[in-house]
Protein backbone atom coordinates (compact mmCIF):
# COMPACT_ATOMS: atom_id res chain seq x y z
CA UNK A 1 0.00 0.00 0.00
CA UNK A 2 1.23 3.45 -0.93
CA UNK A 3 1.60 5.77 2.03
CA UNK A 4 -0.37 8.41 0.17
CA UNK A 5 -3.37 6.22 0.88
CA UNK A 6 -3.14 6.33 4.69
CA UNK A 7 -6.32 8.34 5.17
CA UNK A 8 -8.03 6.40 2.39
CA UNK A 9 -7.16 3.16 4.20
CA UNK A 10 -9.48 4.12 7.05
CA UNK A 11 -12.25 5.47 4.84
CA UNK A 12 -15.44 3.40 5.10
CA UNK A 13 -13.67 0.97 7.47
CA UNK A 14 -15.09 -0.59 10.62
CA UNK A 15 -12.74 -0.74 13.61
CA UNK A 16 -13.07 -2.59 16.91
CA UNK A 17 -11.25 -0.98 19.84
CA UNK A 18 -10.91 -2.81 23.15
CA UNK A 19 -10.02 -0.92 26.32
CA UNK A 20 -11.92 1.99 24.82
CA UNK A 21 -11.89 4.13 27.97
CA UNK A 22 -8.12 3.82 28.35
CA UNK A 23 -5.57 6.57 27.75
CA UNK A 24 -4.16 5.45 24.38
CA UNK A 25 -7.55 4.35 23.07
CA UNK A 26 -8.97 7.83 23.64
CA UNK A 27 -6.10 9.42 21.73
CA UNK A 28 -6.59 6.89 18.89
CA UNK A 29 -10.36 7.35 18.65
CA UNK A 30 -10.06 11.15 18.67
CA UNK A 31 -7.38 11.04 15.97
CA UNK A 32 -9.38 8.79 13.63
CA UNK A 33 -12.56 10.85 14.02
CA UNK A 34 -10.64 14.08 13.44
CA UNK A 35 -8.53 13.11 10.42
CA UNK A 36 -10.89 10.61 8.77
CA UNK A 37 -14.52 11.56 9.43
CA UNK A 38 -15.56 9.10 6.71
CA UNK A 39 -14.66 6.11 8.84
CA UNK A 40 -17.65 3.78 8.73
CA UNK A 41 -17.90 2.64 12.35
CA UNK A 42 -15.90 2.39 15.56
CA UNK A 43 -17.10 -0.40 17.83
CA UNK A 44 -15.78 0.50 21.27
CA UNK A 45 -15.68 -2.27 23.86
CA UNK A 46 -16.49 -0.89 27.31
CA UNK A 47 -16.81 -2.77 30.59
CA UNK A 48 -20.38 -2.10 31.69
CA UNK A 49 -23.54 -3.98 32.68
CA UNK A 50 -25.31 -3.34 29.36
CA UNK A 51 -25.00 -1.31 26.16
CA UNK A 52 -26.88 1.65 27.61
CA UNK A 53 -24.47 1.76 30.55
CA UNK A 54 -21.57 1.39 28.12
CA UNK A 55 -22.82 4.43 26.20
CA UNK A 56 -23.17 6.43 29.42
CA UNK A 57 -19.66 5.46 30.51
CA UNK A 58 -18.26 6.32 27.07
CA UNK A 59 -19.95 9.71 27.22
CA UNK A 60 -18.64 10.51 30.69
CA UNK A 61 -15.15 9.03 30.42
CA UNK A 62 -14.37 9.80 26.78
CA UNK A 63 -16.50 12.44 25.04
CA UNK A 64 -16.53 14.85 27.99
CA UNK A 65 -12.74 14.78 28.31
CA UNK A 66 -10.64 17.67 27.08
CA UNK A 67 -9.00 15.37 24.50
CA UNK A 68 -12.04 16.20 22.30
CA UNK A 69 -11.50 19.95 22.65
CA UNK A 70 -10.46 20.47 19.02
CA UNK A 71 -13.41 18.49 17.63
CA UNK A 72 -15.70 20.23 20.10
CA UNK A 73 -14.50 23.64 18.96
CA UNK A 74 -14.88 22.66 15.30
CA UNK A 75 -18.29 21.01 15.56
CA UNK A 76 -19.91 22.79 18.50
CA UNK A 77 -23.39 21.47 19.24
CA UNK A 78 -23.01 18.89 16.45
CA UNK A 79 -20.21 17.02 18.23
CA UNK A 80 -22.32 14.27 19.79
CA UNK A 81 -24.38 13.58 16.68
CA UNK A 82 -21.14 13.46 14.67
CA UNK A 83 -19.59 10.97 17.10
CA UNK A 84 -22.58 8.67 17.56
CA UNK A 85 -23.09 8.39 13.81
CA UNK A 86 -19.65 6.78 13.74
CA UNK A 87 -19.27 5.21 17.19
CA UNK A 88 -21.08 2.31 18.85
CA UNK A 89 -20.15 1.60 22.50
CA UNK A 90 -20.66 -2.07 23.36
CA UNK A 91 -20.79 -3.67 26.77
CA UNK A 92 -18.15 -6.38 26.88
CA UNK A 93 -15.14 -7.84 28.67
CA UNK A 94 -12.06 -9.33 27.00
CA UNK A 95 -11.78 -11.76 29.90
CA UNK A 96 -14.66 -13.71 28.29
CA UNK A 97 -15.00 -15.54 24.98
CA UNK A 98 -16.70 -13.27 22.44
CA UNK A 99 -16.30 -10.60 25.16
CA UNK A 100 -19.41 -11.95 26.88
CA UNK A 101 -21.66 -10.47 24.18
CA UNK A 102 -24.95 -12.42 24.16
CA UNK A 103 -26.65 -10.62 21.28
CA UNK A 104 -26.14 -13.05 18.40
CA UNK A 105 -27.34 -10.54 15.81
CA UNK A 106 -24.80 -7.98 17.01
CA UNK A 107 -22.03 -10.59 16.98
CA UNK A 108 -22.82 -11.63 13.41
CA UNK A 109 -22.88 -8.00 12.34
CA UNK A 110 -19.49 -7.35 13.94
CA UNK A 111 -17.88 -10.45 12.42
CA UNK A 112 -19.25 -9.42 9.03
CA UNK A 113 -18.24 -5.75 9.16
CA UNK A 114 -15.02 -5.38 11.17
CA UNK A 115 -11.89 -4.60 9.13
CA UNK A 116 -9.43 -3.68 11.89
CA UNK A 117 -9.04 -4.73 15.52
CA UNK A 118 -7.07 -2.64 18.02
CA UNK A 119 -6.49 -4.40 21.32
CA UNK A 120 -5.48 -1.71 23.80
CA UNK A 121 -7.16 -3.26 26.84
CA UNK A 122 -4.77 -3.91 29.72
CA UNK A 123 -4.24 -3.59 33.41
CA UNK A 124 -0.99 -1.68 33.88
CA UNK A 125 -0.54 -1.95 37.64
CA UNK A 126 2.90 -3.37 38.36
CA UNK A 127 1.55 -5.36 41.31
CA UNK A 128 -1.92 -6.22 40.00
CA UNK A 129 -3.67 -9.29 41.37
CA UNK A 130 -2.28 -12.27 39.48
CA UNK A 131 -5.71 -13.64 38.61
CA UNK A 132 -6.84 -10.25 37.27
CA UNK A 133 -3.65 -9.65 35.26
CA UNK A 134 -3.77 -13.12 33.73
CA UNK A 135 -7.42 -12.63 32.81
CA UNK A 136 -6.87 -9.30 31.05
CA UNK A 137 -3.28 -9.20 29.82
CA UNK A 138 -2.81 -12.85 28.92
CA UNK A 139 -6.08 -14.66 28.23
CA UNK A 140 -7.71 -11.40 27.19
CA UNK A 141 -5.24 -11.26 24.30
CA UNK A 142 -6.27 -14.79 23.30
CA UNK A 143 -9.97 -13.89 23.39
CA UNK A 144 -9.33 -10.86 21.17
CA UNK A 145 -7.38 -13.06 18.75
CA UNK A 146 -10.15 -15.67 18.61
CA UNK A 147 -12.71 -12.93 17.98
CA UNK A 148 -10.57 -11.39 15.23
CA UNK A 149 -10.31 -14.76 13.47
CA UNK A 150 -14.09 -14.73 13.03
CA UNK A 151 -14.05 -11.32 11.29
CA UNK A 152 -14.29 -12.29 7.62
CA UNK A 153 -13.04 -8.91 6.32
CA UNK A 154 -10.21 -8.53 8.82
CA UNK A 155 -7.17 -6.75 7.45
CA UNK A 156 -5.07 -6.48 10.59
CA UNK A 157 -5.07 -7.11 14.34
CA UNK A 158 -2.91 -4.65 16.24
CA UNK A 159 -2.03 -5.52 19.82
CA UNK A 160 -0.59 -2.92 22.22
CA UNK A 161 2.03 -4.48 24.47
CA UNK A 162 5.01 -2.90 26.28
CA UNK A 163 8.70 -2.76 25.43
CA UNK A 164 9.49 -4.06 28.91
CA UNK A 165 8.32 -7.59 28.12
CA UNK A 166 12.05 -7.96 27.41
CA UNK A 167 12.49 -8.14 31.20
CA UNK A 168 15.65 -6.53 32.60
CA UNK A 169 18.01 -7.17 29.70
CA UNK A 170 20.74 -4.67 28.97
CA UNK A 171 22.31 -3.68 25.69
CA UNK A 172 20.42 -3.32 22.44
CA UNK A 173 17.06 -5.08 22.71
CA UNK A 174 15.71 -6.29 19.37
CA UNK A 175 12.14 -6.27 18.06
CA UNK A 176 12.00 -10.03 18.48
CA UNK A 177 8.93 -12.18 19.22
CA UNK A 178 8.55 -14.04 22.49
CA UNK A 179 8.17 -17.79 22.20
CA UNK A 180 6.03 -20.05 24.33
CA UNK A 181 7.82 -21.43 27.39
CA UNK A 182 10.89 -19.20 26.86
CA UNK A 183 11.93 -17.25 29.95
CA UNK A 184 14.61 -14.58 30.46
CA UNK A 185 16.37 -16.75 33.01
CA UNK A 186 16.10 -19.87 30.90
CA UNK A 187 16.17 -21.96 34.08
CA UNK A 188 12.47 -22.42 34.82
CA UNK A 189 9.80 -24.11 32.76
CA UNK A 190 6.89 -21.81 31.98
CA UNK A 191 3.53 -23.35 31.07
CA UNK A 192 0.82 -20.71 30.77
CA UNK A 193 -2.15 -23.03 31.37
CA UNK A 194 -0.41 -24.39 34.48
CA UNK A 195 -0.16 -20.81 35.80
CA UNK A 196 -3.91 -20.39 35.34
CA UNK A 197 -4.64 -23.68 37.10
CA UNK A 198 -2.37 -22.70 40.00
CA UNK A 199 -4.22 -19.40 40.41
CA UNK A 200 -7.57 -21.21 40.50
CA UNK A 201 -6.25 -23.62 43.13
CA UNK A 202 -5.00 -20.71 45.26
CA UNK A 203 -8.36 -18.96 45.02
CA UNK A 204 -10.30 -22.12 45.90
CA UNK A 205 -8.06 -22.72 48.92
CA UNK A 206 -8.43 -19.14 50.14
CA UNK A 207 -12.22 -19.26 49.83
CA UNK A 208 -12.40 -22.55 51.73
CA UNK A 209 -10.28 -20.97 54.47
CA UNK A 210 -12.73 -18.09 54.67
CA UNK A 211 -10.20 -15.45 53.61
CA UNK A 212 -11.45 -11.87 53.38
CA UNK A 213 -11.40 -9.92 50.11
CA UNK A 214 -8.43 -7.95 51.42
CA UNK A 215 -6.53 -11.16 52.23
CA UNK A 216 -7.31 -12.63 48.80
CA UNK A 217 -6.17 -9.45 47.07
CA UNK A 218 -2.94 -9.33 49.07
CA UNK A 219 -2.20 -13.00 48.40
CA UNK A 220 -2.90 -12.66 44.67
CA UNK A 221 -0.68 -9.58 44.41
CA UNK A 222 2.19 -11.34 46.16
CA UNK A 223 1.71 -14.44 44.02
CA UNK A 224 1.92 -12.41 40.82
CA UNK A 225 5.21 -10.77 41.83
CA UNK A 226 6.58 -14.11 43.00
CA UNK A 227 5.75 -15.92 39.74
CA UNK A 228 7.05 -13.02 37.63
CA UNK A 229 10.41 -12.97 39.41
CA UNK A 230 10.65 -16.77 39.33
CA UNK A 231 10.51 -16.71 35.54
CA UNK A 232 12.70 -13.63 35.11
CA UNK A 233 10.35 -10.64 34.84
CA UNK A 234 10.34 -7.81 37.41
CA UNK A 235 6.61 -7.45 37.99
CA UNK A 236 3.17 -8.88 37.26
CA UNK A 237 2.33 -6.35 34.54
CA UNK A 238 5.21 -7.01 32.14
CA UNK A 239 5.13 -10.73 32.94
CA UNK A 240 1.48 -11.20 32.01
CA UNK A 241 1.89 -8.94 28.94
CA UNK A 242 4.78 -11.18 27.87
CA UNK A 243 2.55 -14.25 28.30
CA UNK A 244 -0.08 -12.52 26.15
CA UNK A 245 2.47 -11.98 23.38
CA UNK A 246 3.49 -15.64 23.55
CA UNK A 247 -0.12 -16.74 23.09
CA UNK A 248 -0.64 -14.39 20.16
CA UNK A 249 2.57 -15.53 18.50
CA UNK A 250 1.69 -19.19 18.79
CA UNK A 251 -1.95 -19.04 17.72
CA UNK A 252 -2.26 -16.17 15.25
CA UNK A 253 -1.67 -18.60 12.33
CA UNK A 254 -1.95 -16.57 9.09
CA UNK A 255 -3.82 -13.67 10.64
CA UNK A 256 -2.05 -10.29 10.07
CA UNK A 257 -0.68 -9.43 13.53
CA UNK A 258 1.19 -6.27 14.45
CA UNK A 259 2.44 -5.78 18.02
CA UNK A 260 3.31 -2.28 19.20
CA UNK A 261 5.66 -2.16 22.18
CA UNK A 262 5.74 1.39 23.54
CA UNK A 263 8.06 2.34 26.36
CA UNK A 264 6.84 4.75 29.08
CA UNK A 265 3.93 6.68 27.54
CA UNK A 266 3.65 10.35 28.45
CA UNK A 267 1.47 13.36 27.61
CA UNK A 268 0.75 14.37 24.02
CA UNK A 269 3.51 16.15 22.15
CA UNK A 270 1.27 18.23 19.89
CA UNK A 271 -1.95 16.44 18.86
CA UNK A 272 -4.75 17.21 19.28
CA UNK A 273 -2.86 19.72 21.45
CA UNK A 274 0.23 19.60 23.65
CA UNK A 275 0.22 18.22 27.18
CA UNK A 276 -2.97 16.17 27.40
CA UNK A 277 -2.66 13.26 29.78
CA UNK A 278 -4.86 11.14 31.96
CA UNK A 279 -3.79 9.49 35.17
CA UNK A 280 -0.27 9.35 36.58
CA UNK A 281 1.91 7.41 34.18
CA UNK A 282 5.08 5.55 35.15
CA UNK A 283 7.37 8.46 36.09
CA UNK A 284 4.61 10.86 37.08
CA UNK A 285 4.19 9.58 40.62
CA UNK A 286 7.80 10.60 41.28
CA UNK A 287 7.33 14.02 39.66
CA UNK A 288 4.17 14.82 41.60
CA UNK A 289 5.52 13.56 44.93
CA UNK A 290 8.54 15.79 44.41
CA UNK A 291 6.37 18.78 43.44
CA UNK A 292 4.31 18.31 46.60
CA UNK A 293 7.47 18.38 48.71
CA UNK A 294 7.03 14.78 49.79
CA UNK A 295 10.03 13.41 47.92
CA UNK A 296 13.53 14.72 48.58
CA UNK A 297 15.47 12.30 46.38
CA UNK A 298 15.52 10.42 43.08
CA UNK A 299 16.57 6.79 42.97
CA UNK A 300 18.57 5.47 40.02
CA UNK A 301 21.91 5.72 38.34
CA UNK A 302 22.33 9.26 36.92
CA UNK A 303 23.20 7.78 33.52
CA UNK A 304 20.16 5.50 33.44
CA UNK A 305 17.95 6.19 30.46
CA UNK A 306 14.31 7.07 31.00
CA UNK A 307 12.75 5.78 27.82
CA UNK A 308 9.62 7.90 27.42
CA UNK A 309 7.46 8.60 24.38
CA UNK A 310 4.47 10.95 23.97
CA UNK A 311 1.06 9.34 23.51
CA UNK A 312 0.30 10.94 20.14
CA UNK A 313 3.53 9.52 18.72
CA UNK A 314 2.48 6.06 19.90
CA UNK A 315 -0.93 6.46 18.25
CA UNK A 316 0.63 7.63 14.99
CA UNK A 317 2.87 4.56 15.00
CA UNK A 318 -0.23 2.40 15.61
CA UNK A 319 -1.95 3.94 12.60
CA UNK A 320 1.10 3.48 10.38
CA UNK A 321 1.58 -0.13 11.52
CA UNK A 322 -2.06 -0.89 10.69
CA UNK A 323 -1.67 0.52 7.18
CA UNK A 324 1.64 -1.14 6.32
CA UNK A 325 0.91 -4.56 7.82
CA UNK A 326 -2.66 -4.93 6.52
CA UNK A 327 -3.28 -8.26 4.78
CA UNK A 328 0.20 -9.56 5.65
CA UNK A 329 -0.09 -13.15 6.87
CA UNK A 330 2.65 -12.72 9.46
CA UNK A 331 3.59 -11.18 12.79
CA UNK A 332 5.69 -8.02 13.15
CA UNK A 333 6.83 -6.12 16.23
CA UNK A 334 7.48 -2.39 16.56
CA UNK A 335 9.36 -0.79 19.45
CA UNK A 336 8.14 2.77 19.98
CA UNK A 337 10.42 4.69 22.32
CA UNK A 338 13.26 7.19 22.51
CA UNK A 339 16.24 5.44 24.13
CA UNK A 340 17.99 4.67 20.84
CA UNK A 341 17.26 7.84 18.85
CA UNK A 342 17.02 10.56 21.53
CA UNK A 343 17.75 9.29 25.06
CA UNK A 344 16.88 11.28 28.19
CA UNK A 345 18.87 10.57 31.37
CA UNK A 346 17.36 10.22 34.82
CA UNK A 347 19.63 13.05 35.99
CA UNK A 348 18.03 15.30 33.36
CA UNK A 349 14.55 14.61 34.71
CA UNK A 350 15.81 15.52 38.19
CA UNK A 351 17.21 18.83 36.91
CA UNK A 352 14.11 19.69 34.87
CA UNK A 353 11.79 18.93 37.78
CA UNK A 354 13.82 21.08 40.16
CA UNK A 355 13.80 23.99 37.71
CA UNK A 356 10.10 23.70 37.00
CA UNK A 357 8.90 23.55 40.60
CA UNK A 358 11.34 26.27 41.65
CA UNK A 359 9.88 28.56 38.99
CA UNK A 360 6.28 27.31 39.28
CA UNK A 361 5.77 26.05 42.85
CA UNK A 362 2.58 24.23 43.65
CA UNK A 363 0.35 25.71 46.35
CA UNK A 364 -0.56 23.66 49.40
CA UNK A 365 -3.96 23.50 51.11
CA UNK A 366 -3.10 26.49 53.24
CA UNK A 367 -2.39 28.63 50.19
CA UNK A 368 1.37 28.61 50.68
CA UNK A 369 3.96 27.85 48.03
CA UNK A 370 5.61 24.46 48.34
CA UNK A 371 9.37 24.84 48.35
CA UNK A 372 11.42 22.05 46.75
CA UNK A 373 15.10 21.38 47.29
CA UNK A 374 17.60 20.16 44.73
CA UNK A 375 16.95 16.41 44.93
CA UNK A 376 19.65 14.00 45.95
CA UNK A 377 20.14 11.09 43.58
CA UNK A 378 20.89 7.70 45.10
CA UNK A 379 22.88 5.84 42.47
CA UNK A 380 22.58 2.42 44.10
CA UNK A 381 20.12 0.44 46.17
CA UNK A 382 22.80 0.08 48.87
CA UNK A 383 23.17 3.84 49.30
CA UNK A 384 19.40 4.25 49.39
CA UNK A 385 19.05 1.45 51.96
CA UNK A 386 21.65 3.14 54.17
CA UNK A 387 19.71 6.40 53.94
CA UNK A 388 16.45 4.66 54.85
CA UNK A 389 18.09 2.84 57.76
CA UNK A 390 19.51 6.04 59.27
CA UNK A 391 16.62 8.36 58.44
CA UNK A 392 13.62 6.12 59.14
CA UNK A 393 14.15 2.48 60.09
CA UNK A 394 16.46 2.96 63.10
CA UNK A 395 14.37 5.85 64.51
CA UNK A 396 11.30 3.65 64.02
CA UNK A 397 12.89 0.87 66.09
CA UNK A 398 13.69 3.37 68.83
CA UNK A 399 10.11 4.62 68.70
CA UNK A 400 8.79 1.05 69.05
CA UNK A 401 10.91 0.59 72.18
CA UNK A 402 9.63 3.89 73.57
CA UNK A 403 6.11 2.76 72.77
CA UNK A 404 6.58 -0.38 74.89
CA UNK A 405 7.94 1.65 77.79
CA UNK A 406 5.08 4.15 77.51
CA UNK A 407 2.41 1.42 77.47
CA UNK A 408 1.51 1.73 73.77
CA UNK A 409 1.22 5.54 73.95
CA UNK A 410 2.95 5.93 70.55
CA UNK A 411 1.35 2.89 68.92
CA UNK A 412 -0.62 4.84 66.31
CA UNK A 413 2.42 6.85 65.24
CA UNK A 414 4.54 3.68 65.02
CA UNK A 415 1.98 1.85 62.87
CA UNK A 416 1.56 4.79 60.53
CA UNK A 417 5.31 5.32 60.08
CA UNK A 418 5.91 1.59 59.61
CA UNK A 419 3.21 1.50 56.94
CA UNK A 420 4.83 4.40 55.07
CA UNK A 421 8.29 2.81 55.21
CA UNK A 422 6.95 -0.51 53.91
CA UNK A 423 5.12 1.29 51.11
CA UNK A 424 8.28 3.15 50.06
CA UNK A 425 10.33 -0.03 50.03
CA UNK A 426 7.68 -1.86 48.01
CA UNK A 427 7.57 0.96 45.46
CA UNK A 428 11.36 0.94 45.24
CA UNK A 429 11.30 -2.79 44.60
CA UNK A 430 8.70 -2.34 41.84
CA UNK A 431 10.42 0.58 40.10
CA UNK A 432 14.12 -0.30 40.46
CA UNK A 433 14.22 -2.32 37.20
CA UNK A 434 13.33 0.89 35.36
CA UNK A 435 15.42 3.47 37.20
CA UNK A 436 18.51 1.26 36.88
CA UNK A 437 17.68 0.12 33.35
CA UNK A 438 20.76 0.07 31.09
CA UNK A 439 19.29 -1.19 27.82
CA UNK A 440 18.01 0.57 24.73
CA UNK A 441 15.26 -0.61 22.44
CA UNK A 442 16.16 -1.25 18.84
CA UNK A 443 13.45 0.18 16.59
CA UNK A 444 14.55 -0.95 13.14
CA UNK A 445 11.01 -1.88 12.09
CA UNK A 446 9.64 1.41 13.39
CA UNK A 447 12.42 3.36 11.67
CA UNK A 448 11.43 1.75 8.36
CA UNK A 449 7.96 3.25 8.85
CA UNK A 450 9.51 6.67 9.50
CA UNK A 451 11.72 6.39 6.44
CA UNK A 452 8.75 5.42 4.28
CA UNK A 453 6.88 8.51 5.48
CA UNK A 454 9.86 10.78 4.84
CA UNK A 455 10.32 9.39 1.32
CA UNK A 456 6.65 9.65 0.37
CA UNK A 457 4.35 12.56 -0.41
CA UNK A 458 2.29 12.03 2.73
CA UNK A 459 1.94 14.93 5.16
CA UNK A 460 4.72 14.11 7.63
CA UNK A 461 3.25 16.48 10.23
CA UNK A 462 0.04 14.46 10.32
CA UNK A 463 1.67 11.14 11.24
CA UNK A 464 4.88 12.17 13.03
CA UNK A 465 6.44 9.76 15.54
CA UNK A 466 10.15 10.47 15.37
CA UNK A 467 11.49 11.15 18.91
CA UNK A 468 14.54 12.91 17.49
CA UNK A 469 12.46 16.07 17.16
CA UNK A 470 11.86 16.29 20.94
CA UNK A 471 13.76 18.80 23.05
CA UNK A 472 13.41 17.05 26.39
CA UNK A 473 13.96 20.12 28.55
CA UNK A 474 11.32 22.07 26.65
CA UNK A 475 8.92 19.11 26.60
CA UNK A 476 9.22 18.23 30.30
CA UNK A 477 9.10 21.82 31.57
CA UNK A 478 6.66 23.41 29.13
CA UNK A 479 4.44 20.52 28.09
CA UNK A 480 4.51 17.47 30.30
CA UNK A 481 4.58 18.81 33.86
CA UNK A 482 2.07 21.61 33.07
CA UNK A 483 -0.20 19.00 31.48
CA UNK A 484 0.25 16.70 34.46
CA UNK A 485 -0.64 19.59 36.76
CA UNK A 486 -3.76 20.50 34.79
CA UNK A 487 -5.22 17.08 33.96
CA UNK A 488 -4.04 14.48 36.41
CA UNK A 489 -2.36 15.42 39.66
CA UNK A 490 -3.63 18.35 41.67
CA UNK A 491 -1.31 19.56 44.44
Amino acid sequence: MELEDILQFFENKTILVTGATGFLAKVFVEKILRVQPNVKMLYLLVRASDNESATQRFHKEVIEKDIFRVLRNNLGANLESFIFERVTPISGDICDENFGIKDSILLEEMWKEIDIVLNSAATTKFDERYDVALGINTYGALHVLNFAKKCIKLKVLLHVSTAYVSSEKGGNILESPLHMEDTPKGTSRLVINAEKEMVEEYLDRLRVQGATNEEITSTMKDLGIKRAKLHGWPNTYVYTKALGEMILGQFHQNLPLAIIRPTMVTSTYKEPFSGWIEGARTMDGVITAYGKGRLKFFLGHPNSILDVIPADMVVNSIIMAMVTHANMSSQIIFHVGSSLRNPMKLSSLSIFSFRYFTQNPWIDRNGKSINVSNPKIFSSIASFQTYMDIRYILPLKVLWLANLVLCQYCRGICINLNRKVRLVMRLVDLYKPYVFFTGSFDDSNTEKLRMAIRESDVNVNLFYFDPRCIDWEDYIMNTHIPGLTKYSMKP
